[in-house]
């Protein structure tokens, strides 16, 4: 019991000062945990004025960016710059074979040309509160049957009400609240948030400035893309946040941030903040053995064979190519990441590493008479064993088939059988009429029948090879019995005869509908079975899931109690949340004999050109300007035009935009990706090879100003002296 009160003492306080790179930390924490460290790296200003809960700081400049990325506030009018690779599926969206916003970018001269983004959000944190013991007070007191509450979304988006209503935190459409476990649920936060939803477009480069070297470069270093795109937040005449309205006016806003051209330089201090998706740091390595063989093997081999298919068709046409532009690069984006994790998981040893990081666990453990690790940990390794075949399976359905096909996504029907069945006049009209609107939906502007028949045949092919005849979803019972096996024919018979193969189609359907069609439609068929092989999956592993989340929550705390006896840092794993991280611009040498430099300029731009080669094309503009070293004010002091850097910050998917800072606070760069060496920093960080690459500042005004013309923009901007 006693050794139960000191932990909980430790998770309390956790003040650990922390390493110079490694750690994704909480801004509430800054000031107990990390000033000194930061300070003594370099760090020119005060933590307060880099997070102060009382007062404005540099946090209230960095956005939340459509849920995914990070954003910063550059101008006192609501200017936000994030990636371009962010910003890709709205410059897609208003994208056309006339206005082909892709390939020759995008820039709005005057306010009235900046195009509203249909479901964009940009959303601020405005507080972040520490509720943990009010949290454990809810849940001794509420009634758990399952023992889940802890972990429950449900649950303490519930919590996160009552304590709205205690505190008199009002919330409506654009105040929200947001309630997260941290550390193994041994610690909670609630983020009370400001959503704004009329955001606009101002500016993109072409992609192959925003995108140069796509593909082949992603998660490389060294990069040569401009990887940035601009956005305005639009509110209320009052300032309020609003819907999308014509009268809405640009959001003065109450922080932004200040820009330097000055530049880096070797083992400068450095600062990110932003929102990182996640990481999995406190994993066993039963665990990193399970992730290699099912997330990182489904996305290497499914999203290959997809990839591939959606190149083919791209290649035949613009309109197509326009079309799959964002989905293509949202699956490719992390089929490239899973297959440099698994390589370097591999090449760094770092299954033996987590083996030794779990034996000085369970060595404490013993050391200090506490059993309650190596029950954890012997329940993990079990669970682990257990759940790979469902995992393995439920990974082939979601990557060949929910991400995979698109006619997955056919409407709902279920509410129209329904009423059909119980002929029900009224309520067959009404399900009519929402299974008409859905449909709309459906068949979008960027949905192509034609490709996703072709992409559909290779992965329920590629599905029906990675998983045994009797362990495949239903509908597969179907493709033996009517098609002999034949996965293509099948598909075909989808596409040739469901009331989905076109609008038309659905519309007959809808003039007159009957249950028998609904019942035989091959495209619902598929949809309800794979709905159902994933739920089913999923099931088989609910048991030993609330198992593991307990022995997870143990395992945590006990790596926690570790780690601050150690000396290590204590940092919560990544979950989309608000998070600082901090290290020193750096090179660095990948394998013996080979030295990367910390930056690029645009001169390796130039050496990579290729014509012929769609990713590595150079804009003719860009050529001339650099032929004339028409750099403005944005060159390097050698008279060199910077593009990328990296640095040593410990970032992760979602931290795509996010504003680097130097020493005093001042934006010098935007990160955007990692380096391929670094990618199993999702796992384990390592301070030699792990980077966050970053579009240098002087790069992004030089493309807004000399290449597209836009020095307006530059005008709404503060720079420092």
């Amino acid at each position: 019991m006693m050794k139960r009160i000191a932990l909980l003492s430790l998770l309390a306080t956790l003040t650990l000062a922390g390493h110079a790179d490694e750690g994704m930390w909480m801004l509430t924490d800054l000031k107990q945990q990390n000033a000194a460290v930061m300070q003594n790296l370099g760090l020119d200003i005060s933590i307060d004025e880099v997070y102060c809960p009382d007062n404005i700081s540099l946090k209230d400049a960095v956005v939340h960016f459509g849920g995914g990325c990070t954003g910063e506030v550059i101008s006192a009018e609501g200017l936000v710059l994030t990636n371009h690779h962010c910003g890709y599926r709205y410059i897609q969206q208003h994208s056309s074979v006339e206005h082909d916003y892709l390939t020759d970018g995008f820039w709005a001269m005057t306010r009235e040309q900046e195009l509203p983004c249909e479901g964009l959000k940009v959303t601020f944190i405005d507080r972040i509160l520490d509720v943990t013991a009010y949290v454990e007070e809810q849940l001794k007191k509420d009634s758990d049957p399952d023992g889940t509450n802890y972990l429950s979304p449900t649950y303490l988006e519930k919590v996160a009400e009552r304590f709205a209503k205690k505190e008199k935190i009002k919330t409506d459409d654009f105040t929200v609240l947001e309630l997260k476990p941290f550390y193994g649920a041994n610690k909670y936060y609630l983020f009370v948030k400001t959503v704004y939803k009329d955001v606009r477009m101002v500016g993109a480069p072409p992609s192959s400035i925003g995108k140069f070297g796509a593909d082949t470069d992603n998660w490389m270093w060294p990069r040569h893309c401009g990887d940035f795109s601009l956005f305005r937040i639009y509110a209320s005449k009052d300032g309020k946040p609003a819907g999308y309205s014509a009268e809405n006016i640009p959001l003065k806003v109450k922080k932004h941030l200040t820009v330097n051209m000055k530049g880096v330089k070797e083992g400068d201090f450095t600062f990110v903040m932003g929102f990182p998706g996640n990481n999995w740091r406190y994993m066993i390595s039963d665990e990193v053995e399970e992730r290699m063989k099912t997330v990182n093997f489904m996305r290497d081999t499914v999203r290959g064979v997809r990839l591939r298919a959606l190149d083919e068709e791209m290649r035949k046409d613009d309109r197509t190519r326009i079309q799959y532009a964002a989905k293509y690069a949202s699956s490719a984006n992390y089929w490239k990441n899973a297959i440099g994790m698994n390589e370097g998981l591999i090449k760094l040893k770092v299954l033996d590493t987590k083996r030794k990081q779990q034996e000085a666990l369970l060595a404490y453990g013993r050391e200090t008479g506490d059993t309650a690790w190596n029950e954890a940990y012997r329940t993990i390794k079990r669970i682990v064993a257990k759940r790979f075949p469902h995992v393995y399976h439920q990974q082939a359905i979601y990557e060949a088939m929910i991400l995979g096909t698109e006619f997955y996504q056919i409407p709902d029907t279920k509410g129209l059988m329904e009423a059909l069945k119980g002929n029900d006049k009224k309520k067959i009209a009404e399900e009519t009429e929402t299974l008409r609107k859905a449909g709309k939906k459906f068949f979008n502007k960027d949905y192509n029948p034609d490709v996703d028949r072709k992409v559909s045949k290779r992965l329920l092919a590629l599905y029906a090879k990675l998983i045994p005849a009797e362990k495949r979803i239903g509908v597969f019972h179907t493709i033996r019995r009517q098609f002999n096996g034949n996965a293509e024919a099948f598909v075909d018979a989808c596409f040739d005869t469901s009331i989905f193969r076109s609008p038309e189609a659905l519309e007959a359907f809808l003039q007159s509908p009957d249950v028998k069609t609904l019942e035989n439609d091959l495209m619902v068929q598929y949809a309800q079975s794979v709905k159902e092989g994933y739920r089913t999956a999923g099931e088989a592993m609910k048991e030993e899931t609330d198992a593991y989340n307990r022995a997870h929550k143990t395992w945590v705390a006990g790596m926690l109690a570790l780690k601050r006896k150690n000396g290590e840092p204590v940092y919560p794993d990544a979950n989309s949340t608000l998070r600082l991280t901090y290290g020193k611009i750096g090179s660095y040498e990948p394998d013996d004999g080979k030295k990367y430099l910390y930056y690029t300029t645009l001169k390796g731009v130039m050496e990579k050109e290729d014509p012929d080669n769609p990713e590595f094309v150079v804009p003719e503009k860009l050529k001339k300007l650099y032929e004339a070293k028409d750099f403005g004010p944005y060159a390097m002091p050698d008279g060199r035009m910077p593009v990328c850097f990296v640095t040593a910050t410990d970032n992760t998917g979602g931290n795509s935009g996010s504003p680097v800072f130097n020493a005093k606070g001042e934006l010098i760069g935007t990160g955007f990706d990692r380096n391929y060496e670094g990618l199993t920093g999702d796992i384990a960080y390592n301070p030699q090879l792990q980077r966050a690459s970053c579009v240098d500042i002087r790069y992004t005004l030089f493309i807004i100003d000399k290449y597209a013309g836009a020095s307006h923009l530059i005008k709404e901007m503060t720079f420092a002296e």
